[in-house]
């Protein structure tokens, strides 16, 4: 039977760093004397008791390794549990959300999502606008540490290729991650504090400048206004498209560059694919907001720059309503959802090296065609791929799709339109952000569904989170019986 304390100890820990993180928030509240501060003190003693009972009770059963079952489960029961206690400061607090949109509201924040049930963010005590910045700083970096250790531990979509590529988690999944946690987090922090400096000295404001940095870094694309990015023009929209570019990065090219090896940032094939499709995407956008919508060219580029940016790298904050930009653009933003960053980054949706691998079959298969009697192998970054690597893509792939469709169908189910269903099931799927249409676009937010549409998004942004399969195999009847 398998033994779930394990499991139960380290979702624990993580729950009273959480009740503790609550701290922050209410000190804000304090100075700000706006009298909303016991908020985050209740919601922090209630979420750091329930966690220091959890791992008290599982503490007799730690061990330095987790079985492949444990780590599945601890993977997917992290990401449940924290979006649950969470929501707390967001229920009982001044945004005056039933438990389904303070849910809603924390899983979208903890998994950088960035879709948001909350109209009056303008009006907001400041305490709850950086508890929202600081869900998605951690979840970006929970992100990292996950792609990093986790998933190529659990060759999960492919993301084996990457596992001796900086790390050898050798099975010992918790020591390796709270090593490999160590070094992001010091990266994680340099980028963070840099971002902010930068925005101050464009001239946003000391609070301001701090959340956005860490919605942007996480590239999770909560803001502070209903207007989104839309508060903050010119210089502002370059730094942000800079760093969220930077934080689709792969991390671990970041932890080779500090040990010597810089040109590993400039060779990799990865880095390379993604900045030429955002390059080409760029470019389209911008010719059409030149000679369709009457654009300048320096608006032009500005406006193509930070929201292909957003979008692509699935942060979702939005500068304008671009979906006065005509069928063309919205289009493209799209598919831009579905493309998303570099493994290993804050980034999110398919990831760029699935359809690096995806096009190297393609490519190997019509060489067959061509040549019957040749032997061609797909390659990725100069290495030929795996059997189990290309299954694991091809699965994904496949998931993705399954999963788009069938939160399309639930999504109509409950009364949605056509284009609000679809664009919200990838959108949750990809965890982007902001859909498509009146109502879900980014000059409207999730607020008006129905409560069964944000439990089914909550869900999609979940299993998108995570990878599909990672959820997906808890539902097996093996993975219980092994």
């Amino acid at each position: 039977m398998l033994d779930v304390r394990p499991v139960g100890y380290v979702v624990g820990l993580l729950l009273m760093t959480l009740g503790g993180s609550m701290a922050l928030p209410m000190l804000v509240d304090l100075l700000e004397n706006n009298g909303h501060w016991h908020v985050f003190f209740e919601s922090g003693m209630i979420t750091g008791l329930v966690g220091m009972c959890l791992s008290l009770a599982c503490s007799n059963a730690v061990r330095d390794r987790l079985s492949l079952q444990q780590t599945f489960l601890m993977t997917s029961g992290v990401w449940v549990s924290l979006p649950i206690f969470a929501a707390l400061p967001l229920l009982i607090g001044a945004a005056d959300l039933s438990y389904t949109d303070a849910f809603f509201e924390a899983m979208s924040g903890l998994t950088t999502t960035g879709s948001t049930v909350i109209s009056g963010l303008d009006d907001l005590p400041r305490g709850l606008l950086l508890w929202r910045g600081l869900l998605q700083w951690f979840g970006g970096i929970g992100v990292i540490v996950m792609a990093m250790v986790f998933l190529p531990e659990l060759r999960v979509g492919g993301m084996q290729i990457f596992k001796s590529e900086a790390f050898d988690t050798m099975g010992k999944v918790l020591p390796r991650a709270a090593e490999i946690s160590s070094r992001i987090s010091t990266i994680y922090v340099g980028i963070t504090v840099a971002c902010a400096l930068a925005y101050g000295a464009a001239g946003m404001g000391t609070f301001d400048a701090i959340v956005h940095a860490m919605t942007t870094v996480s590239t999770g694309g909560f803001a502070n206004y209903d207007a989104s990015f839309g508060a903050f023009q010119g210089p502002h929209e370059y730094i942000a498209t800079g760093f969220m570019l930077a934080a689709a990065l792969p991390f671990v090219l970041y932890i080779q560059m500090l040990g010597g090896e810089g040109r590993s940032l400039y060779t990799n094939s990865q880095v390379r694919a993604f900045f030429g499709t955002v390059a080409v995407l760029v470019v389209l956008v911008m010719l059409s907001l030149i000679f369709t919508d009457g654009y300048g060219v320096e608006r032009a580029l500005r406006e193509a720059l930070f929201n292909i940016a957003s979008i692509t790298t699935g942060t979702g904050y939005a500068s304008v309503n671009y979906m006065t930009w005509g069928g063309f653009i919205i289009t493209i933003f799209f598919f831009c959802g579905l493309i998303g960053g570099c493994a290993g980054s804050t980034s999110c949706s398919v990831k760029i090296f699935r359809y690096q691998i995806l096009f190297a079959a393609v490519k190997a298969q019509l060489r067959r065609i061509h040549s019957p009697h040749g032997i061609f192998r797909p390659r990725y970054d100069g290495r030929t791929v795996s059997e189990d690597v290309l299954s694991s893509v091809m699965a994904f792939f496949v998931l993705f799709i399954v999963t788009l469709g069938v939160f399309s169908v639930a999504l109509a189910m409950t009364g949605l339109d056509l284009i609000t269903s679809i664009s919200g099931a990838a959108t949750a799927v990809a965890n982007v952000g902001p859909g498509l249409g009146p109502i879900i676009g980014p000059a409207g937010n999730f607020g008006p569904l129905p409560d069964t549409a944000k439990w089914l998004l909550a869900a999609a942004m979940l299993i998108g989170r995570l990878e599909l399969v990672v959820v997906y195999v808890l539902f097996t009847r093996r993975f219980w019986a092994a």
